[in-house]
């Protein structure tokens, strides 16, 4: 691939191939990546809606396209999956069209499974069987089959609503040419999925799931292509995601054409949960364990997989079509959304991660390796083009919030411990007695007060803190002790806190056990202070025990003429590690 200059979407991509002739008229639920040749190459397969040239399977290596394959009716959705474990390990494509899943092997047909036939409405069977006897006229067959399609419970077939649909005048062509055939009631594929069989690797065995339009979802086996499972929903389904294995659990997400989107399971053939959306669904992702959900009304909405709502975003523009962005080697997990106008949003939650713009509106996205890229977007657009990006190695994304509101700790849920004996006890207990509590706690706290104050003032009055309460000497001290023993170097920073006075006439004095220590400067003179500067005074302690024990050192900062000291340290000492020789 030629690569070109990023785009202007924050560095992240790179423009690998934009082609806006490639005629590709194609939605993310016809788009694949899949190794296709065992070469470690990745192609692109894409179900081609048709144009021109007709409805085509076509298969992209690189920028170039590699085959193109007829189809017999319109793709509702393709896949490439695992369906055996034979060598080399080369996936199969399966693609959905009308009511048939056509399965291609090394890009060539290889089986063709049909759908089996819905019940047929006696009552209609009964009437044309009438008019294949000639007992009934085309006009006496038009009103009964409105009768029957008003009262019914099974819908008609496709032959009658055509019957209804037609002019008068082409009735009676239409009957000759029909009557004398057997009436089948077929019913054709909305959407498909792929589910693992019995492991959860990568290239393990995966089981075809099928969404038709009678509102059933059909689980296949990937070897014989026979009903494994068969779940009915309450109405059609237009999209799915899939996940865990067959054999031991799974989860079928299905967004249907009433609006609602419902969760079906391994041990029930009816769905187990149902989101009621507030408009139509018009793209389903999931994202590790919860769902992503666009819908028609511009928004963009998060659930569990229980159906519990996590949040909403409201996107600036309608949601065109959606894509995981999965990137196992860093852990990332994403969604991209493409929008109406021109634009490819990357959100991680509820966090708008990057935007990409584009030339037009994109049709379809799809995300993963492609040829020896692990990172590739893919898109095609509503005109048809092909654009191909690379996310940069480089690149990193963060989570930034940028709708108001509260921080996103907030809505994280506290793991609250379950009630015991205890709590209920003492919340009982609360109850009964929670004013005598109350005034208990009130008469401690203010003891406590007032122990504190008590202590505050003696400790001023007394000068008892490394800090001066004195209007006139602001003074400020603290000391640092060096050395292992038995010699210890003793510093003391004093300073003068005051704005412009200086102070003078002070000394500092000592007082140790001198059992223990032995100081060569017991009394030294302090020099005056200048406000702002930091005076270092030193002197050397010396301990004289071997007994392996310390003890504190008071230093008291002293004013000529007066007794009390303004200020007072007490330094406790370290042990000596050894005795001073004499």
């Amino acid at each position: 691939m030629s690569v070109s200059e990023p785009c202007p979407d924050g560095g992240k991509w790179l423009d690998a191939h934009y082609d806006p002739m490639a005629c590709l008229n194609t939605f993310s639920s016809c788009v694949a990546l899949a190794d296709l040749s065992g070469d470690g190459e990745s192609r692109l397969v894409v179900g081609d809606l048709g144009g021109p040239a007709g409805m085509k399977l076509k298969v992209y290596r690189g920028t170039a396209l590699l085959s193109e394959s007829s189809l017999l009716d319109l793709p509702a959705g393709l896949v490439a999956f695992f369906m055996d474990l034979h060598e080399p390990r080369i996936p199969a494509v399966a693609v959905a069209s009308g009511p048939c899943v056509y399965v291609y092997k090394n890009l060539r047909p290889y089986f063709k499974f049909t759908l089996p036939g819905s019940e047929v409405n006696t009552l209609e069977q009964d009437v044309w069987q009438q008019v294949r006897e000639g007992h009934i006229d085309p006009v006496t067959l038009k009103e009964m089959l409105e009768s029957i399609r008003k009262k019914a419970d099974v819908p008609l077939s496709v032959r009658s609503l055509r019957f209804l649909a037609l002019d008068t005048n082409d009735t009676d062509e239409f009957v000759q040419l029909h009557k004398q055939q057997p009436i089948r009631r077929q019913t054709v594929i909305t959407c498909i999925g792929t589910l693992k069989k019995s492991t959860a690797d990568e290239d393990g065995v995966s089981c075809l799931v099928i969404g038709t339009e009678s509102s059933d979802v059909y689980i296949l086996d990937p070897e014989a292509f026979i009903i494994l499972s068969k779940m009915s929903l309450p109405d059609a389904p237009t999209m799915m995601d899939v996940t865990g294995q067959f054999d031991v659990e799974f989860r079928i997400t299905v967004a249907c054409r009433n609006g609602n989107i419902y969760i079906l399971r391994r041990e029930s053939d009816k769905p187990k949960y149902c989101i009621e959306l507030s408009s139509h669904p018009v793209g389903l992702v999931r994202v590790g364990k919860n769902m992503v959900v666009g819908c028609t009304d511009e928004s963009l909405q998060g659930f569990t997989q229980k159906g519990k709502k996590l949040w909403s975003v409201v996107l600036p523009a309608p949601v065109t079509t959606m894509a995981s962005m999965d990137l196992p080697t860093r852990g990332f997990q994403a969604v991209l959304v493409g929008l109406a106008n021109c634009e490819v949003q990357l959100y991680r939650d509820k966090n708008l991660l990057s935007t990409i713009k584009t030339p037009d509106t994109v049709s379809s996205i799809c995300f993963g390796r492609y040829g020896r890229e692990d990172g590739t977007l893919i898109m095609t657009t509503k005109g048809g083009g092909l654009m191909v990006k690379i996310l940069k190695r480089t690149a990193a994304f963060e989570d930034r919030d940028g709708a108001p509101g509260p921080p996103p700790a907030q809505s994280i849920r506290l793991n609250v411990p379950k009630k015991t004996k205890l709590y209920v006890d003492q919340t009982l207990r609360e109850r009964e007695s929670g004013v005598a509590m109350h005034r208990a706690f009130q008469m401690d706290l203010s003891r406590l007060r007032l122990a504190a104050a008590k202590a505050y003032v003696k400790a001023l009055e007394s000068s008892l803190t490394p800090m001066s309460s004195s209007i006139t000497e602001p003074l400020k001290m603290n000391a640092v002790v060096q050395g292992l023993g038995p010699s210890f170097k003793l510093t003391l920073n004093v300073q003068n806190t005051a704005a412009c006075r200086p102070v003078m006439n002070l000394s500092i004095s000592f007082l140790y056990d001198e059992s223990l220590y032995r100081m060569r400067n017991p009394y030294m003179r302090i020099p005056l202070l200048v406000p702002g500067l930091i005076y270092p005074v030193e002197t050397f302690v010396e301990c004289t025990s071997d007994k392996g024990i310390s003890d504190i050192i008071k230093v008291f900062v002293l004013h000529e003429g007066r007794s009390v000291p303004l200020l007072t340290a007490h330094i406790n000492m370290p042990v000596s590690e050894g005795v001073t020789l004499n």
